[in-house]
């Protein structure tokens, strides 16, 4: 799975470029996301804009994500297609478990405000 990750400041932007989220991919996701915690980075912004489809599989990815950061750090998303936001909305992950921004400097801002 190709991911496009870039730092700005205290804040790593991450970026999946595959359309899909599912079980095919995010094992390989969900180690990416570990890596890049281990090495340090807990204030992650994940831009999902080009993520068209996602399954538990993939849901699943970003609740670990979530659980392996843990208090150390944050997790917020942007870029959000509308079958992810409806995703997030029938499982009603957007309402507390998952921080949505609208776009990118507003989850940089965000995140910066905690840092």
């Amino acid at each position: 799975m190709d991911i496009e990750i870039k730092k700005e400041g205290a804040v790593l932007l991450v970026k999946p470029l595959s359309g899909r989220l599912d079980a095919g991919n995010a094992p390989e996701f969900k180690s990416r996301m570990v890596d890049y915690i281990l090495q340090r980075n807990l204030y992650i912004a994940m831009d999902l804009s080009e993520v068209e489809f996602m399954d538990s599989s993939g849901l699943s990815a970003l609740l670990s994500t979530v659980k392996t950061i843990g208090d150390r750090g944050r997790l917020e998303f942007f870029g959000i297609s509308s079958n992810v936001a409806n995703l997030f909305s029938i499982t009603r992950l957007d309402r507390g478990v998952f921080k949505i921004h609208d776009d990118k400097e507003n989850a940089i801002q965000s995140l910066n405000r905690i840092v």
